[in-house]
């Protein structure tokens, strides 16, 4: 197995990005990884510590702070050939009751820190013509659920960005692949990463009922954060990776679903769609 691979992880010292900076380590990887607060990322990551693992405490809304932990990590070791984007949240609510603040702390970490680590990778990349970029998005940026309206449209964003880097970055040899997980069982359910609209309106029943739904998972989600990680450590390894790629069964299942009711929508308005056309 080949180990020589530099991994920068955003957002590990919790979740899928934990579970995959440990599975590096104990890999023999060499992995810079991100948190807001450094130290909690140590206390996480444990035993594991060492020569082969640099914690940054970053700021993923500071383009500064993305690129001097980049900067870091390409000091202590030489490059850097994977980036995963692993920090997000979800945040719940109708439109009407999430405020301005909520919408755009939701795009900083969702979206805009995506585009200025990339913005950061990709002149390494560039340079070395060879690189992966990993996006985390979720089934919920192609198959959204009642009542994460805001949290559909950051990973919507993520997955379109994606696509168009993919063929943005081929001619450098750098390849891209979002990944759109279902439900894993990690700490994504919990308050320290689910959060709600502060404002509340009445009447919004079918939203209420979704977020206890999805409150009563934790703890039973079907996807394992090991395997997830393992899948993500042989995207790296594989020469022609996905371009798309759909994590767990309850992805897939959904993905299919939506996959039908796009093309059932599409030849049923097809008379419609020619009718626009020129005569």
């Amino acid at each position: 197995m080949k180990t020589d691979k530099v991994w920068f992880v955003t957002g590990a010292s919790k979740g899928m990005g934990l579970s995959l900076v440990k599975k590096l380590i104990g890999e023999g990887y060499r992995v810079a990884a991100t948190s807001r607060e450094s130290q909690r990322l140590i206390d996480a990551v444990g035993h594991l510590e060492g020569p082969q693992f640099l914690p940054l405490e970053v700021d993923l809304t500071s383009a500064e702070s993305i690129r001097e932990a980049f900067e870091r990590t390409v000091a202590q070791f030489g490059k850097v050939d994977v980036l995963v984007n692993n920090a997000g949240y979800g945040i719940g609510g109708a439109v009407e009751e999430i405020s301005q603040q909520e919408i755009e702390d939701s795009f900083d970490i969702n979206v805009m820190a995506v585009i200025k680590t990339m913005q950061s990778a990709m002149p390494y990349f560039r340079q070395q013509r060879s690189g992966n970029i990993i996006n985390i998005s979720s089934i919920a940026g192609f198959d959204p659920g009642i009542g994460w309206a805001m949290y559909a449209a950051t990973k919507y964003a993520v997955n379109g960005l994606s696509e168009v880097m993919a063929e943005d970055v081929k001619e450098f040899g750098v390849k891209v692949t979002v990944v759109a997980p279902g439900a894993f069982r990690t700490e994504f359910l919990e308050d320290s990463s689910l959060v709600f609209a502060e404002k509340k309106i009445e009447g919004y029943s079918a939203i209420q009922g979704s977020h206890k739904k999805y409150a009563a998972m934790n703890g039973t989600q079907i996807g394992d954060p090991e395997m997830l990680a393992q899948v993500l450590i042989d995207l790296a390894a594989n020469p022609k990776p996905p371009v798309r790629l759909y994590l767990g069964s309850d992805a897939y299942r959904r993905a299919t679903e939506k996959i039908n009711l796009l093309a059932e929508e599409l030849e049923s308005n097809k008379p419609i769609s020619f009718s626009t056309d020129f005569n």
